[in-house]
This record gives structure tokens, sequence and C-alpha cells, in this order.
């Protein structure tokens, strides 16, 4: 398994345009876009090769709901960008890493992706991405 980067930090808010005030106005940092995907709103800061995922949830139902109530806002999970997402699970999975996804799905942004248990990873939700061929 080859990890190239970190591909983006997710970070849950509570409000994604009152986030933004701070990245964008406190922070000499910019938003390209907004996307929605599974009940949230997802507002993506590039910073340099990595970007930053702010996560609002829409739905009150979303993956980020719960996870918003019990510990409030803050970093959500770190994500990694590999090079053949199906042969990453393969290899933790042969580790006795314990998955959340054993097989990959569709994510935001154009990315092919798989999450690690928080529980095999010392605590933190850990996301493996690959970039659809076409967004390379």
């Amino acid at each position: 398994m080859k990890i190239k980067r970190i591909a983006h930090l997710g970070i849950v808010v509570r409000d994604l345009d009152e986030a933004l005030g701070f990245f964008t106005g406190g922070l000499p940092l910019n938003m390209t876009h907004t996307e929605d995907y599974q009940g949230m709103r997802i507002g993506f800061i590039p910073v340099g090769d990595s970007s930053i995922e702010l996560l609002q949830d829409l739905s009150g139902s979303s993956a980020i709901k719960g996870y918003l109530d019990r510990n409030g806002e803050g970093i959500h999970h770190i994500a990694f960008e590999v090079e053949d997402i199906g042969e990453a699970l393969a290899e933790l999975k042969a580790r006795g890493i314990r998955l959340i996804d054993e097989t990959p799905r569709q994510g935001a942004h154009g990315m092919t992706i798989a999450f690690m248990h928080p529980k095999a990873t010392h605590g933190i939700l850990m996301e493996l991405c690959e970039p659809t061929k076409d967004r390379h």
C-alpha cells in the first residue's frame, strides 16, 4: 500500500457560513466550492497539496450528526490518499486492521473512499481515498 499524501482533514462545524468567517476571514484561505453529500454540506478549502473539508449536518441524521452531538465542533477524520484503494483495503484487512468499509464506496468530491474503525487507529477516524481517474 502506498500512501501518497494527507488528502484532507474533515472538520465538523455547526454552521458552515459561520466557520468560513474564520477560515477565509481570519486565515488567508479560500473556499473553492461546496457540495451537498449524504445529508451534509461540505466546504472545500485547499491548503497546499491537501485541503480542509468543513462538514455541516443538513439533514439531522447525517454521518456527522452523532459526532457533533457528542463532541461538538472539531476534527472528525483524517484522510489519506492512496494509489489503489482496493489493494490498500486488502492489505489492511490482511494485517488485521478493523475496517468500517471492507469495500470502497463513492465519496464526495469525486473520490472513492473507505474508513478504518477508530478502535483500530488509536481513536482517530481514518479515511482512505482514491481520486477517480478523471480527477488526477
